[in-house]
């Protein structure tokens, strides 16, 4: 039988198979997604150039032809919340979407504490995600990626999820929160569509075309283009870190051989020194490299063998944690909480040794303050802090930082905003500044600059943009001062110039020794609070905290007159108003006596006769502020001598 014919045709076919191809979707037209209401609804996908394709959505059908780059588009008209549908695309092949909602489509963006899921911030919500199940929440997580070289079309991943117990420990908690306030109140389908990456500064999500006006972030986006400068800047990036910690574990004797030493229950550290925990320790330039610490735990009889769980605060810088000599943990960075739950049968009754294997990368090891250091088993607690047995195992010089090149400038908004562009939304969320802190002068152009760039993108001059001011930080300090942080806060109150933005206060839900609060709740509650008042208009609404308006001298006070005072002044709670302070013709501040008369603050002190300048919260972590409206929404931050 001769089989080249047979052969030839085969080919032919094949060849022709592939030559027609397939109509595609970008990743957000998929099953489970949120559609947004009341305007008009862009669809677009990728078919052979020529190729007719169809679209039939409820009663609707729709029809156009692939353009010579195999691109389609075509545009519903306004379509009311609802839902379930059924999207049907025909070109070559049929695609159906199934489980469509029509409601409200919101874009969160911004840096980690948008990104921060409900898994980190368990501890105060654990009844909410046992029982949270909202069907018409929807939820999509833009993979993380950069790109320098052009505006990317479509994501390389990423689905729609909806809301159940299931899968809320890995959405955005800010974005949940928010979501679950404005389906509450709105009684529709709602749908966030989260591009955020820790860390990243503004200029990271600016187009190219917005880069114009930064010449100097412009010029840093393009040397990027290089790949072979990526490529050789990962490689040495990954060499420098690698040989450090080849050096640790070789001059380590408390680890040989992949084995931990001196985390084993009978080594003798009766001469190791003693450090009291939680704290810092060690020379800063003596302290980098591997520390070991131990101490003895005495545990009842009656939790031998239980799945017990060990709790380490946030350790800086990367830790591995050992019971009785096993690998219970580990973290490789210094944020995230330390949570170890222990497996069944380690834990023994009586005395069982706890050690861990600390990294010191850079400054000084330490367990961070007024964290929760325990074991605990039900509702019984043993408490870890105290002393420990601490050793250095290896002294390193510090381990330079490697070179983020995601966070350079344009890449984000390249790989991650620019490909949902097409996608219509009713508006943003944004959390972020922390990365631009120290740069507050520069970033009063740079953000707006931001919300502008992605109007212009969506093509909506009045698409709503709500911000979070950055929460409190750091540790509080006695005496009224300068800081980097108020002046980043004060750069984003001034976004406030544009029309259709809104600023959810975050200055009561910090805490100081964590850039990541837990209260995500707040956060994302005052969001939609916000977004009542600015997307939807909903009149009479008190939806933000008292902000400065104007002052005036009098008889050596100083009145303040603010905005959003709702039902009245108030001290949030019930103290005397504090974090208040007072200049003089000298310009040096003192704190100052701060009282309420009907809608204004009067603001006065024994020791400034001519007063001038009056701040409030003025500190990285004004942890006292205490000026709310009758609505309980704290005060922005302000100072009258604003440049």
């Amino acid at each position: 039988m001769n089989k080249t014919p047979w052969i030839s045709a085969l080919a032919l076919l094949c060849a022709s198979v592939a030559a027609t191809a397939d109509v595609r979707l970008p990743r957000l037209i998929d099953d489970g997604m949120v559609l947004q209401r009341d305007t008009p609804i862009t669809l677009w996908g990728w078919a052979d150039a020529g190729e007719e394709v169809s679209v039939h959505f409820l009663d609707r059908r729709l029809g156009t032809t692939a353009n010579d780059e195999g691109r389609w588009e075509l545009t519903l008209k306004q379509v009311p919340a609802g839902g379930p549908h059924e999207l049907v695309i025909r070109g070559n092949n049929e695609i159906r979407v199934k489980d469509v909602l029509v409601g409200d489509v919101w874009l969160a963006s911004g840096q980690s504490n948008m990104e921060l899921t409900m898994a980190r911030v368990r501890p105060l919500y654990e009844a909410e995600m046992a029982q949270a199940n909202y069907p018409k929440i929807r939820y999509f997580e833009v993979p993380d990626r950069f790109d320098f070289n052009a505006p990317q079309q479509t994501l390389d991943g990423g689905e729609w999820q909806t809301v159940t117990p299931e899968s809320l420990p890995g959405i955005s908690a800010v974005s949940y929160f928010f979501a679950r306030d404005l389906h509450r109140e709105l009684d529709v389908p709602v749908g966030v569509i989260n591009a955020a990456l820790g860390g990243s500064p503004a200029e990271a999500w600016l187009s190219e075309e917005a880069l114009e006006a930064f010449p100097a972030h412009l010029k840093e986006a393009r040397r990027w283009r290089d790949e072979d400068l990526i490529e050789k800047t990962r490689a040495a990036d990954q060499e420098r870190a690698a040989a450090w910690y080849k050096r640790r574990d070789e001059q380590d004797p408390g680890y040989k051989n992949g084995k931990a030493l001196w985390a084993q229950p009978d080594v003798d550290d009766s001469d190791w020194e003693t450090v009291n925990l939680p704290g810092f320790w060690g020379d800063p330039a003596e302290a980098n490299g591997v520390w070991w610490l131990r101490r003895t735990i005495e545990v009842p009889e009656s939790w031998a063998g239980k799945p017990a769980f060990l709790e380490l605060g946030r350790l800086v810088d990367a830790d591995v944690a050992y019971l009785n000599g096993e690998q219970v943990g580990q973290t490789g960075y210094q944020y995230p909480p330390r949570w170890y739950p222990l497996p069944e049968g380690l834990l023994k009754g009586g005395e069982n040794t706890l050690a861990v294997r600390l990294t010191s990368q850079s400054g000084r090891p330490g367990f961070v303050e007024d964290k929760p250091y325990e074991l605990s088993w039900k509702d019984e607690t043993i408490d870890l802090t105290g002393e420990w047995r601490v050793k250095q195992g290896a002294q390193l010089e510090s381990l330079a930082p490697q070179t983020f090149i995601r966070w350079k400038p344009m890449g984000l908004y390249s790989a991650m905003i620019a490909p949902l562009t097409d996608y219509p939304v009713k508006g943003v969320i944004w959390y972020q500044g922390e990365s631009n802190v120290g740069r507050a002068q520069e970033y009063a152009e740079l953000f707006p600059a931001v919300i502008e760039d992605w109007r212009h993108q969506w093509d909506q001059p009045k698409q709503p943009f709500l911000f979070v001011q950055l929460a409190n930080y750091l540790k509080a300090k006695d005496a009224p001062g300068d800081s980097d942080w108020a002046r980043l806060r004060e750069a984003q109150d001034k976004a406030l110039a544009l029309p259709e933005t809104g600023m959810a206060v975050a200055i009561d839900v910090g805490e100081w020794n964590d850039i990541h609060p837990l209260n995500k709740e707040a956060v994302g509650s005052r969001l939609a609070l916000a977004a009542r008042a600015v997307a939807y208009d909903e009149k009479g609404l008190v939806a933000f905290g008292p902000r400065y308006r104007s002052h005036r001298v009098k008889d050596e006070r100083v009145i303040i007159r603010f905005d959003s005072v709702g039902d009245g002044l108030e001290s949030c709670n019930g103290e005397p108003l504090a974090e208040f302070a007072i200049a003089g013709e000298e310009g040096e501040f003192v704190w100052a006596d701060a009282r309420i008369k009907g809608k204004t603050v009067v603001v006065s002190s024994d020791a400034i006769d001519n007063p001038t300048a009056v701040r409030y919260a003025w500190a990285d972590n004004p942890d006292e502020a205490n000026l709310c409206n009758a609505e309980g929404l704290p005060a922005a931050p302000f100072r009258t001598d604003r440049d």
